[in-house]
Parts: C-alpha cells; sequence; structure tokens
C-alpha cells in the first residue's frame, strides 16, 4: 500500500523563547521487508540555527536542530510518500511463556532490537505489580507467548475505554490503568507493563493510521494524530511481533512506523528544552491518505 501522509505540529509561546534545542522523530522509518520512505522532507519554522541529522541506539531517524534567536513559535511540517508492506501470515513458532525466559538468557546480542533491553522497567512504563497481576490472570498455563500477547492486547481493548479527553501526554501508565481510559499511548504503556511483568519484552512504537479506511470498514481510533502501538519479543524464532491495543488488531499495512523504543520516552515526536517563561500551547494534525484515494479525490 502507497500512502501520502502529512503532518503539522506547531508550538506557540505566550513570552518569546530566547533559545532551545529539539530532537525531532517525525520522519517515517525506512525498514527492510516492511515499509519504504519513497520520499519526504521536514520543513522548520523559523529556519534552525543548527540541523543535525543522526540515528539513535534503537536505529530511529532523529533531527537535532538549535535555535539561537528569540521566537514565539516553532512549526514542524512532514510531507512523505511511504510504501508499507502488508506483513504475511505469522505462524506462531513461539515458545510457551514458560520457556521464554530461557531463549532470552540464551540471546547474546546487545544491540537496540536486543529483548534485554524491553525486560524491566523504562522511563514512562514502571513495573507494577497491579498490572502483573492482571496480565497473570490472563495469562494460561500452556500457551504460546504469542497467544498471550494477543490475549492481554484484547483483554486491555475490553476494558479500556478510548477518550482523547481524559489524558495527557504526561499521564502517569498507572493512573490511565486505574481509570481504564485514556489514548493510544495509554492503551500501549499498560500493555508494556503487563506483558514485562509476566517476563515478556515489550517495547512501543510511534507512528501513523491510515485516515481512510478501506471501503465498508470502521475508521480505526486514533487515526486523527500520531499513533501508538505494541511490539513483543515472542522468542528465537519468532522475534519481534507488534500489536495494536487501542483497535484489538495486530498491526499490518494500516500502520506506518516512525520509531520504535521502550516506551514513548524514546520515541516522542518532539523532545527538548528552551529558555522562556510562561505557557505555551500546540496543534497537532495528521492526514494519512492511500495514493489511489488522493488521486481519486484531485
Amino acid at each position: 500500500m502507497l500512502y501520502d501522509i502529512t503532518l503539522r505540529m506547531a508550538y506557540r509561546y505566550d513570552f518569546s523563547a530566547d533559545a532551545g534545542r529539539h530532537i525531532a522523530r517525525l520522519m517515517p522509518a525506512d525498514v527492510p521487508g516492511e515499509q519504504r520512505l519513497v520520499a519526504g522532507s521536514l520543513g522548520i519554522v523559523p529556519k534552525p540555527d543548527e540541523w543535525v541529522n543522526f540515528v539513535d541506539f534503537f536505529g530511529n531517524a532523529c533531527v537535532e536542530v538549535g535555535f539561537d534567536r528569540p521566537h514565539t513559535e516553532i512549526v514542524f511540517a512532514v510531507q512523505s510518500r511511504v510504501e508499507r508492506h502488508a506483513p504475511g501470515e505469522i505462524l506462531d513458532m513461539s515458545p510457551p511463556l514458560a520457556g521464554l525466559a530461557d531463549e532470552i538468557f540464551a540471546w547474546r546480542s546487545m544491540d537496540g532490537t536486543s529483548p534485554h533491553h524491553f525486560l524491566g522497567a523504562s522511563p514512562r512504563v514502571p513495573i507494577e505489580q497491579v498490572t502483573t497481576d492482571h496480565a497473570r490472570a490472563i495469562a494460561v498455563d500452556g500457551r504460546s507467548v504469542l497467544e498471550t500477547v494477543r490475549a492481554i492486547g484484547l483483554a486491555l481493548h475490553e476494558e479500556m475505554r478510548f477518550d482523547p479527553k481524559a489524558t495527557t501526554v504526561e499521564t502517569p501508565m498507572l493512573e490511565a490503568f486505574e481509570r481504564r481510559h485514556g489514548v493510544c499511548q495509554d492503551f500501549t504503556h499498560v500493555m508494556i507493563a503487563c506483558l514485562r511483568g509476566i517476563g515478556i519484552p515489550a517495547g512501543y512504537v510511534s507512528g501513523f493510521l491510515r485516515t481512510i479506511p478501506p471501503k465498508g470498514e470502521e475508521r480505526l481510533e486514533g487515526a486523527d494524530a500520531m499513533h501508538a502501538w505494541v511490539r513483543a519479543w515472542c522468542g528465537a524464532d519468532l522475534g519481534w511481533v507488534e500489536f495494536d491495543p487501542t483497535n484489538a488488531i495486530a498491526a499490518g499495512e494500516d500502520h506506518v512506523v516512525v520509531a520504535r523504543g521502550r516506551d514513548y520516552f524514546d520515541v516522542s515526536p518532539i523532545k527538548g528544552t528552551m529558555r522562556t517563561a510562561g505557557p505555551q500551547s500546540s496543534t497537532h494534525s495528521v492526514d494519512v491518505v492511500p495514493v489511489r484515494e488522493a488521486a481519486k479525490a484531485s
């Protein structure tokens, strides 16, 4: 599937910022065998005084920008065309949950895709007894790791309510779980906590969702903004598998990857510091349109 994706993020300050430095992870990823970035551009207004491209530990493309002059707003605008490959049918080669620890122990790589980095607590996902107990109640003896991942994701979808006004980007994972509502970030953080609590390595994926659904299908929750879903390591033979608990589906052709990490802290679209005072506001818009639909509209 070929998509045209546009994104605009604007930050406005009540008082001028004298300086600032930010890291942006906004461009769709180029992932061999999964998706191809055909073309993409990132525009930033005002023009940064410094601009550095780099790749972080987890393999995500990043742009670091610096501002040395006073400014009252920053606008990030992305235009891209992405080819997303439909994933094939998953053959469940994952071990029983009880056997996963041995496979993790035997895994020797320590690069950014290693399951070892995704087992313990991370900046936005503490390991809490309540989420661990919740996951244990869903896990069934003898069930494979992949089956367990899907069962936990489906259960959270049934128990939690999608509510874009219920939480903010700073809402703690445990608060969203206890109230059983939130946005895709909350669904994802809760599922990660549940999986890690029972020994399944789990991480966070940020990206986009198709805005226009196929004919006869319902629109997915979270398509108006950047989306998030879960990736779980299901053993040496199967590797990483992605699941969207907000929509109770496996991540597939409708999901366009931007960045992967342990939690939102590692993949936040914009992260940085600035020297200013007073409040700020932001706006965020996303449009993901299949190329054939865009051609019809024109």
